[in-house]
C-alpha cells in the first residue's frame, strides 16, 4: 500500500500536544480529522516525535498509508485550508513503502528559547519562558557539554511503560540568538518531558543554584527527585527531523 509522508509546523498553544488523546484537541487527531474529510476514511498516521501540550513544531513529519495515488499537491492545499494558520503543511510526498515518520528518522533537534531579560515580551509570551534572573551561558554550555554522548536519561524524562530511558545526544549548546537565549540539542530520539527537564535543571545552573558537573552525579542517580523542576512547555520547538 502506498505511504505517503506530510511535513507541517504548528503552534502549539492551543493543543494538548502532538498523540491523539480522546476528548481532547491535539495536532494529531486534528490532522486525522480532516485527512478523513478529504480522503473519505479513516485514516491513521504516525509522528516522528511526540510533543506536550503547549510545545511548538517547526518541522514535524507524519506518515500514513493510502490505497490510491493521492493528487499531493491538491492535499495540501486542502489541509491548509482547513488547519491554517495554526498548522501549515508543507507538503505532501509518496514516500518509500517502508517509511515510517518514526521509525525511519535517524535524529531529532528540539530549540528551547529563553528571554533572559527584565521584562517580558507580551508579543512572545507563547513562543518562550521569560527568566528575569542573570543567566551565566559559560556554566550553561558547561553542563551541556556533559549531555554529549549515551547516557541512561531516567533523571530527566517520565518513566515510560516497559522502555528504556537511555539516548544518545549527539550535540547540544546554548547559544544567543536575536536577543533570545537558545538551546539546541540533537540526539537519535528523546523520551518524553527530557528536554524541558534538562532545561530547568541548565538554567538553574545558569543561575548559580547548581554547579554544572552536577549533571553527571544526577545523571547516574537516575532518579527525577534529583533533577529540577521542568522548564514550561511554551519555549519548547521541535526544530528538525533528520532521516
Amino acid at each position: 500500500m502506498p505511504v505517503y509522508r506530510i511535513d507541517l509546523g504548528y503552534d502549539g498553544t492551543a493543543f494538548r500536544g502532538f498523540a491523539r488523546q480522546a476528548g481532547q484537541r491535539t495536532v494529531q487527531g486534528v490532522l486525522e480529522e480532516r485527512l478523513a474529510r478529504v480522503l473519505g476514511g479513516e485514516v491513521i498516521t504516525t509522528g516522528a516525535g511526540r510533543t506536550d501540550a503547549g510545545v511548538h513544531a517547526r518541522h514535524q513529519v507524519v506518515s500514513f498509508e493510502w490505497d490510491e495515488e493521492l493528487d499531493r499537491p491538491r492535499l495540501a492545499r486542502s489541509l491548509n485550508g482547513m488547519l491554517g494558520p495554526e498548522v501549515v503543511v508543507e507538503s505532501v510526498e509518496q514516500a518509500v513503502d517502508d517509511f515510517s515518520a518514526r521509525f525511519s528518522a535517524r535524529q531529532r533537534e528540539y530549540r528551547y528559547v529563553i528571554l533572559n531579560a527584565p521584562l517580558a515580551d507580551p508579543l512572545n509570551r507563547h513562543r518562550c519562558w521569560h527568566v528575569v534572573e542573570p543567566l551565566d551561558l559559560a556554566a550553561m554550555n558547561d553542563a551541556a557539554q556533559l549531555l554529549v554522548g549515551e547516557h541512561d536519561f531516567a533523571s530527566f524524562c517520565r518513566a515510560p511503560d516497559n522502555g528504556s530511558t537511555t539516548r544518545r545526544v549527539l550535540s547540544a549548546s546554548w547559544a544567543l540568538e536575536g536577543g533570545m537565549t537558545v538551546f539546541t540539542i540533537t540526539a537519535n530520539a528523546f523520551c518524553h518531558q527530557m528536554v524541558r527537564s534538562i532545561v530547568g535543571f541548565m538554567v538553574d545552573v545558569g543561575k548559580g543554584r547548581r554547579r554544572a558537573d552536577e549533571l553527571e552525579t544526577v545523571l547516574a542517580a537516575r532518579d527525577r527527585s534529583k533533577a529540577s523542576n521542568m522548564a514550561p512547555p511554551h519555549g519548547l520547538i521541535l526544530w528538525e527531523v533528520g532521516y
